[in-house]
């Protein structure tokens, strides 16, 4: 019997079109079964450009999405898969060796298939994540292990989660265009519906001093501010057409400033009148995930599209960037600064390689990122701890991630 509860939901993406379903994928027994499966709620490209497994790792990766445990689908499907698609070393990354030396510490969230992410620090040393798939935020005790689950208005598929001064858990509803606010005390949830019809999708959030909380709105091209005292929410659509606003950061001044995953540039928000100012990267293939803004507020960026890393001077308006490691379709998502070094993944590969880079010497080292038994991903967002270690995730295996420097 299927004990996972998500499987109401996967059932009911069954009466879906093909649009999920493979391209040609090898005739077999269990063929059918698996595209229909598997392509319910992911793109099954996922399968065809993965690592590979053998029927074991196969089946622990499903064990992650879904309980098919002691069921005759989780071995047709194990089975199929095993044979038609087993491990290989197409996306291997380049590891670069060094001096430096970390420690991963990893919890794996409670519900299957819920793509745990973009974990963050609340005021109390608590973390919190997104649940995106689960419609869920979820609360860890790092020290006990201890884990708790808010569940969300069914449809908001929260898409990352952020704290505020209070301790307050603001998430982003991707999925039916709110701003949402967690109050954990009280386990209440307040709602801020979007006042255009076509912003549709609240993406990543930061809180600034004041307490406006500052959004993006990816394919909506906008950017978002809410007032909680007053509840008003106030958008801006970018000059520039699908520049699709995704991550977004705030300076010395409290300044946002947001990274465009669909042109060469970055953006500039005055605060107050949410005036935009672009400025543009090199490179017409440019797509930047996200950023990170150093003390003298120059920008570190992911060029997701080149496979580099950049760093940008607003005051000169000069750009430099490094190849990474594994090459142009490396493809660097998440980033962050920690002590005096630059800190991103390789979400091309598998695994997923954790990268640090020296601006000093402008070198490189590198680390596989676990994620159990199976070579998944990926991480989508990082963010530095009080302690000094790095928050990460392996969205595809439910695991929250800490980082730990060791020298």
């Amino acid at each position: 019997m299927i004990r996972n509860a998500l499987w109401l939901a996967i059932a009911g993406c069954l009466m879906m079109s093909g649009a999920a379903k493979a391209q040609s994928w090898p005739e077999g027994p269990g063929r059918q079964l698996t595209e229909e499966t598997c392509g319910a709620c992911h793109r099954t490209s996922l399968i065809t450009n993965s690592s590979g497994y053998d029927e074991a790792g196969w089946r622990h990766l499903i064990g992650t999405m879904i309980d098919l445990s002691g069921t005759d689908m989780l071995n047709e499907i194990a089975g199929y898969l095993a044979e038609h698609f087993p491990p290989n070393d197409r996306r291997a990354p380049t590891l670069v060796e060094g001096e430096h030396s970390i420690r991963f510490e990893e919890w794996v969230t409670p519900t299957l298939g819920q793509r745990t992410r973009d974990p963050v620090e609340a005021p109390d040393g608590s973390i919190w994540w997104a649940g995106q798939w689960a419609d869920l935020v979820g609360r860890l005790d790092p020290e006990s292990g201890e884990m708790e689950e808010f569940h969300l208005p069914s449809g908001a598929k929260p898409h990352t989660v952020t704290a505020d001064a209070e301790g307050r858990i603001w998430y982003t509803g991707n999925g039916n265009a709110t701003m949402g606010v967690l109050d954990p005390t009280t386990g209440s949830i307040t709602e801020y519906e979007m006042p255009d019809p076509e912003a549709r999708d609240p993406h990543s959030a930061i809180v600034d001093g004041s307490g406006r909380v500052w959004f993006t709105l990816q394919r909506s091209n906008m950017i978002g501010r809410l007032d909680p005292a007053s509840g008003e929410v106030d958008l801006v659509t970018l000059p520039t057409a699908n520049s699709r606003p995704y991550g977004i950061k705030l300076d010395s001044s409290d300044t946002p400033w947001v990274a465009a995953n669909g042109s060469n540039r970055l953006f500039r928000v005055e605060p107050d009148s949410m005036a935009i100012e672009e400025h543009e990267l090199p490179g017409d293939g440019t797509h930047v995930r996200r950023l990170a803004i150093a003390e003298d507020d120059s920008i570190w960026y992911v060029n997701s599209g080149l496979g580099r890393i950049g760093h940008y001077d607003p005051r000169t308006r000069e750009a430099r960037e490094w190849p990474s490691p594994s090459g142009p379709d490396s493809h660097p998502y998440a980033i962050a600064l920690l002590d005096g070094a630059v800190w991103f993944n390789e979400s091309g590969q598998r695994p997923d390689a954790l990268v640090r880079f020296d601006p000093e010497s402008e070198s490189f080292q590198s680390w596989p990122i676990p994620s159990g038994e199976v070579h998944a991903g990926i991480i989508r967002h990082m963010r530095p701890a009080r302690d000094g270690s790095l928050l990460i995730h392996q969205s595809s295996t439910n695991r929250l991630l800490r980082v730990m420097p060791e020298d």
